[in-house]
């Protein structure tokens, strides 16, 4: 069984960045899109970033330009860098995987538990 474990978030200054990691255990995941969705109080869970299993990126218009998706498949892990960062961004950051690189959340058969970003004005 698959399982995923986020790690990196907490309270950063508007313009600053974080690097939140992704753990993958369980399974193989090369073959795997590896994605990053956020979810902010009161809003529904929104795509972020995907790597596909090829190499292949799509950001959301919302981060594209500052954040960066990187993995080690070597090390089942999946790396998001976050610059540049504004309180618009604060969210629990969830990592996920599946087998097709999609927006789409319902596609996606594994999910981390969270980690919490704030960013403060």
């Amino acid at each position: 069984q698959g399982q995923l474990v986020e790690s990196g978030g907490g309270l950063v200054q508007a313009g600053g960045s974080l690097r939140l990691s992704c753990a993958a255990s369980g399974r193989t995941y090369s073959s795997y899109a590896m994605a990053w969705f956020r979810q902010a109080p009161g809003k529904e869970r929104e795509f972020v970033v995907v790597s596909g299993s090829t190499g292949t990126t799509s950001f959301s218009d919302s981060v594209k330009g500052r954040f960066t998706i990187s993995r080690d498949n070597n090390k089942n892990t999946v790396y998001l860098q976050m610059n540049s960062l504004n309180p618009e961004d604060t969210a629990v950051y969830y990592c996920a995987a599946g087998p097709i690189a999609t927006m789409s959340r319902e596609y996606y058969e594994y999910w981390g538990q969270g980690t919490q970003v704030t960013v403060s004005s």
